[in-house]
């Protein structure tokens, strides 16, 4: 068995933080799989003016907390952008949940 933590994410106390490919102005928004150690998320939202950002952040909160019923909801206030604000690639931290 293999207990390495796959290259995405990093565990941190008390939460993750998870290395995000953001794909605006997709038709869809979802979970794209993780190439080059990044989490790649699909989004509606186009990269303007934040939305693209505000957009994840909501994404992630609904779709974390619809699969991790055994640790609740994952508020938005759980989640902050950490770095790559203006940028594709971004550094999310993500508070009450051990793995994604």
């Amino acid at each position: 068995m293999n207990n390495k933590t796959p290259g995405h994410f990093r565990r941190i106390d008390g939460g993750i933080i998870v290395n995000i490919k953001v794909i605006p102005r997709s038709s869809v928004n979802e979970i794209a799989g993780v190439k080059n150690n990044e989490l790649r998320v699909k989004l509606t939202a186009p990269p303007v003016d934040g939305a693209a950002n505000k957009s994840l952040i909501a994404f992630l909160s609904e779709y974390l907390s619809d699969i991790t019923v055994k640790a609740g909801k994952v508020r938005k206030s759980d989640i902050s952008i950490i770095k790559g604000a203006t940028s594709g690639s971004k550094q999310v931290e993500i508070r009450g949940i051990d793995r994604i």
